[in-house]
C-alpha cells in the first residue's frame, strides 16, 4: 500500500551542452538528463530552450527539416523511455502551426503530449534575432485551448493525433499545478509567471537560451529570486551550457528557487556535457507562503476574473509516496549562491568554449602566434586553464565522455582505450603549439617572457625570425617600383612607416597558418591546428590593429574582452595556475614591437613604442568610449554630453578632442570589424560587426554634423564660465 504524507515533490532541471543540428548528440543528452532527474527521485523535469534542435540554429529555423526532425527526435525519446513511469518532462522544440513558426515548451508524460505552450515575448536585443524565425504567440480573444494537429507518423505510433496548443498550465490529479516560461518572458515588464502565480500556478520552469557575458549572472539570479519572493512559488530555470556552434557561450547555471530562496544550482563553467539538479520541496510551503501576503490575495481573486491561462486536467500524480520499504526525503535546504569573480568569467568562458570548438571541429590542436604581451598571453592563459579543466574531468572519470574526447582529441583512441593524460601540461604538450615570431625590432625581453609563459603551460613551443621574409617582401617593392621604404625614425613618411609596421604583422598571420597546417605532420600526427587570434575589445573598436595580421585567426578568445579586465584577469591566473611570469606581462608597457629600436636601446630593454602613445587615448578611456557608445546608444554630441559631466579633471575643450578622435578613428577604421575574426562573446560593447554590433563600415570620417554640435556646445559652455568669471570679479 502506499501513503502519501503532506505535498513533498521533487523536481529537477538540467545545464545540457547541446549543438545546433546536432539531433543524435542532443537526444542522448536529453535522455541522459531524463535518467538523471529518475535517479533522483524527480517526477518532474525541465530541460533548456529549443534543446531538441540546439538553440543556435539561426536560419535552420526556417527550413522544414529542421520541424521534421525534432519530431524524430521527439519519438526517439518517448521509444527510449525519457517520459515514462510517470515522469513530467518540459522539452524545448520548434513548432510549425497554422502557417506560423513558434518557440515551444513540449510537456510530455507517458508517451503522450499534454500540452503545447508557444512563447509570448522573442528576445531581439543584442545577439538575438528570435523575431527573424519565430512568431511571438498572441492570446485569442476568448481564454481556450486550439487543438494542434500532431505529425501523421507521430500519431500512428503514440495514438495521439491532437495536443492542446495555446497558454495553459497543467492541473495534476493530486492537486499540483504546474506551468511554464521561456527565457525571455521572464525579463519582460509584465512576466508570465506573475499570471501564472496569481492564477495558483505553484511550479514555473523556465527553458532558458541564454549565454554568457561579463556580469550578466547577478541580473539573471536575482529575476528569479525576486519572482518567488514576491510572488511565493517553486521556480525551476533550465539552460543550455557551452558553445552550440557560434560565438556565443551558453552559460548553464540552472537553478532551482523556492519563495525567494535558493534551493539548488548548476555550474555556470565545465566541460561536462550534461549535469541535472534536483530539490525536494514541500507544495505547503508555498501555498502558506502565498497566502501570509494579502495582497497577493487581493490580485489573485482579480485575476481569476480575467484569466488568460487556463487549467489543462492530467491524471498525474506528481507528489511523493511512501511504501513499507522506503522513507520520505526530507526537504531541500537553502544554499549559498555560487557567483564567479570577473576575472574568473572572464578565463572560464572562453577556457569551456574553445574546448567545445576543439572537440567538436576534428582539429588536432591550436597554433597561437606568442608575443610574450598581454593579450596573446591571455590567450595562453585561457588555453592553459581549459587543459587543467579537461585533464581534471578525464583523470575523474577514464571511461566518461571528457576522457573520451582528450583521448579522440590527442589520437589515443586506439592505441589506449583508457588513456588520460597525467598532467594539464602533458595534454598541452599534445594540443597547444605555440611561436613567438620575431624580427630585429623585437626585444629580448618580450620572447623571454613568452617562452617561459609556454614552459608554465606545456606548449610545444617555436622562437622563429620571420626577417627574410618581411626583407624578401620588401625587395619584390622595391624591384617593382624602384623605391626603398623607410621607418620614420630613419626618415620615412607616415605611409612608409606604417607599410613597413604592417607588412611584419600580415607576414606573421602567414607564417601562422603555415605552421599550423603542418607542424601535426612534423611531429608525426595527422589532421590540422585552430589559429588562435588575440586583439581585444578595444583594440577592436579603436581599430589598433592591421586587417589581416595575427589578429585573423580561426576563433579569438578575447575579441570582446577589455584589456583591463584582462589585466586582472592574468593577475588572478599567475596566482590560481602559478603562472608566475604572468605577474611580468602585465607589468611590462603594452607595445607592438613593429618599428626599429631607437638608437640608444639594446635588444634586452623594452621596447620605447608604446600603444597608449600610438593610439591618442588610453585603454581605460576606450571602455568608456565603448560602452557609452553602445550600452548607452550615445553618438558623438550626447556621448561629449555625458563625458563632460563626469570627467571633471578636463575641460569641455579637452573632452571635445578626445571624443572626436575616437570617433574619428573609430570610423575609418570600422571597416576592420567586417572581416574580424571569430570571438568569443563576453562584453556589451563589443564592436563585433558580423552578428552583434550593426552598423555601416563607410562613414563620412569627418561628422560634420556631429563635431559642430560639439564646437558649438564647448563655445557656450566656456562663455558661460567666463561671464561667470567676471560677474564674481
Amino acid at each position: 500500500m502506499k501513503h502519501k504524507r503532506g505535498n513533498l515533490i521533487t523536481v529537477a532541471t538540467c545545464n545540457l551542452n547541446q549543438w545546433a543540428l546536432d539531433f543524435d548528440g542532443n537526444v542522448k543528452r536529453i535522455l541522459k538528463s531524463c535518467q538523471e532527474a529518475r535517479a533522483m527521485g524527480a517526477t518532474y523535469r525541465l530541460g533548456p530552450e529549443l534543446e531538441i534542435c540546439g538553440y543556435g540554429c539561426e536560419d535552420h529555423f526556417l527550413e522544414s527539416d529542421t520541424f521534421l526532425h525534432c519530431w524524430e527526435s521527439l519519438e526517439e525519446l518517448f521509444d527510449k523511455g525519457a517520459t515514462d513511469n510517470d515522469l513530467l518532462c518540459d522539452f524545448g522544440m520548434p513548432i510549425l502551426y497554422a502557417g506560423a513558426r513558434y518557440n515551444c515548451r513540449v510537456i510530455c508524460l507517458n508517451k503522450k503530449i499534454l500540452l503545447i505552450r508557444p512563447k509570448t515575448a522573442m528576445a531581439d536585443n543584442g545577439n538575438y534575432r528570435e523575431s527573424r524565425y519565430f512568431t511571438a504567440y498572441q492570446r485569442p480573444c476568448e481564454p481556450s485551448h486550439e487543438q494542434f494537429q500532431l505529425p501523421d507518423f507521430f500519431a500512428k505510433k503514440f495514438g495521439q493525433k491532437f495536443a492542446p496548443f495555446g497558454l495553459g498550465f497543467l492541473q495534476c490529479a493530486d492537486g499540483t499545478t504546474i506551468g511554464c516560461e521561456s527565457c525571455e518572458e521572464l525579463w519582460t515588464p509584465k512576466a508570465s509567471h506573475i499570471d501564472m502565480a496569481l492564477q495558483g500556478v505553484e511550479i514555473i520552469g523556465n527553458g532558458s537560451g541564454s549565454h554568457h557575458e561579463l556580469r550578466k549572472l547577478d541580473a539573471r539570479l536575482g529575476l528569479m529570486i525576486n519572482a518567488t519572493h514576491k510572488c511565493g512559488g517553486l521556480y525551476l530555470y533550465a539552460n543550455q551550457r557551452g558553445c552550440d556552434g557560434g560565438r556565443l557561450y551558453y552559460d548553464g547555471c540552472s537553478m532551482i528557487v523556492c519563495n525567494g530562496k535558493v534551493l539548488a544550482q548548476a555550474k555556470q563553467f565545465d566541460v561536462e556535457e550534461v549535469q541535472t539538479i534536483a530539490a525536494t520541496v514541500d507544495l505547503d510551503d508555498v501555498r502558506s507562503y502565498r497566502a501570509s501576503i494579502p495582497s497577493f490575495g487581493i490580485q489573485a481573486a482579480k485575476a481569476r476574473q480575467s484569466s488568460v491561462c487556463q487549467p489543462i486536467m492530467c491524471d498525474a500524480e506528481l507528489g511523493i509516496f511512501k511504501t513499507n520499504r522506503s522513507t520520505y526525503p526530507s526537504p531541500t535546504e537553502e544554499i549559498k549562491l555560487k557567483i564567479h569573480s570577473p576575472e574568473e568569467e572572464c578565463c572560464l568562458g572562453p577556457a569551456c568554449w574553445l574546448w567545445d570548438f576543439l572537440r567538436r571541429s576534428g582539429a588536432a590542436g591550436f597554433f597561437l602566434p606568442l608575443s610574450g604581451g598581454a593579450d596573446s598571453s591571455s590567450v595562453a592563459m585561457i588555453v592553459g586553464a581549459m587543459t587543467i579543466m579537461v585533464t581534471k574531468a578525464a583523470k575523474k572519470d577514464p571511461e566518461g565522455h571528457v576522457a573520451s574526447e582528450c583521448r579522440k582529441v590527442c589520437h589515443k583512441e586506439q592505441t589506449d582505450p583508457l588513456w588520460v593524460p597525467s598532467s594539464a601540461t602533458e595534454f598541452a604538450n599534445y594540443i597547444f603549439h605555440t611561436a613567438y615570431m620575431g624580427t630585429e625590432n623585437s626585444s629580448k625581453a618580450t620572447e623571454s617572457r613568452a617562452k617561459r609563459l609556454s614552459d608554465a603551460i606545456g606548449s610545444y613551443h617555436y622562437s622563429i625570425k620571420i626577417d627574410m621574409a618581411v626583407s624578401a617582401m620588401v625587395k619584390i617593392f622595391s624591384i617593382t617600383t624602384g623605391k626603398v621604404p623607410n621607418f620614420s625614425l630613419r626618415g620615412g613618411t607616415i605611409s612608409e612607416d606604417l607599410a613597413l609596421q604592417n607588412i611584419q604583422a600580415r607576414i606573421r598571420m602567414v607564417t601562422a597558418y603555415l605552421f599550423a597546417q603542418l607542424l601535426p605532420w612534423v611531429r608525426g600526427r595527422s589532421g590540422f591546428l585552430l589559429v588562435l587570434g588575440s586583439a581585444n575589445v578595444d583594440e577592436g573598436l579603436r581599430g589598433y590593429m592591421t586587417k589581416y595580421d595575427c589578429s585573423s585567426a580561426d576563433l579569438n578568445p578575447i575579441g570582446a574582452i577589455s584589456k583591463g579586465d584582462l589585466k586582472r584577469m592574468l593577475l588572478w591566473g599567475a596566482t590560481e595556475y602559478k603562472y608566475e611570469v604572468l605577474k611580468d606581462i602585465v607589468m611590462a608597457p603594452p607595445t607592438a614591437e613593429l618599428r626599429p629600436l631607437s638608437n640608444n636601446e639594446n635588444g634586452n630593454e623594452e621596447h620605447s613604442q608604446n600603444d597608449v602613445e600610438d593610439m591618442g587615448m588610453t585603454y581605460e578611456e576606450l571602455g568608456y568610449f565603448g560602452r557609452l557608445r553602445k550600452i548607452a546608444r550615445c553618438g558623438p554630441v550626447s556621448m561629449f554630453r555625458k563625458l563632460c559631466a563626469s570627467w571633471h579633471h578636463l575641460t569641455p575643450t579637452d573632452v571635445a578632442l578626445k571624443v572626436k578622435r575616437f570617433f574619428y578613428f573609430y570610423s575609418i577604421n570600422r571597416h576592420k570589424m567586417c572581416t574580424i575574426t571569430p570571438a568569443y562573446h563576453a562584453e556589451a560593447y563589443s564592436p563585433d560587426d558580423n552578428r552583434f554590433d550593426l552598423r555601416q563600415f563607410l562613414y563620412n570620417t569627418k561628422w560634420s554634423r556631429q563635431f559642430r554640435s560639439i564646437d558649438e556646445i564647448v563655445a557656450d559652455m566656456e562663455f558661460e564660465d567666463t561671464d561667470t568669471s567676471k560677474r564674481e570679479s
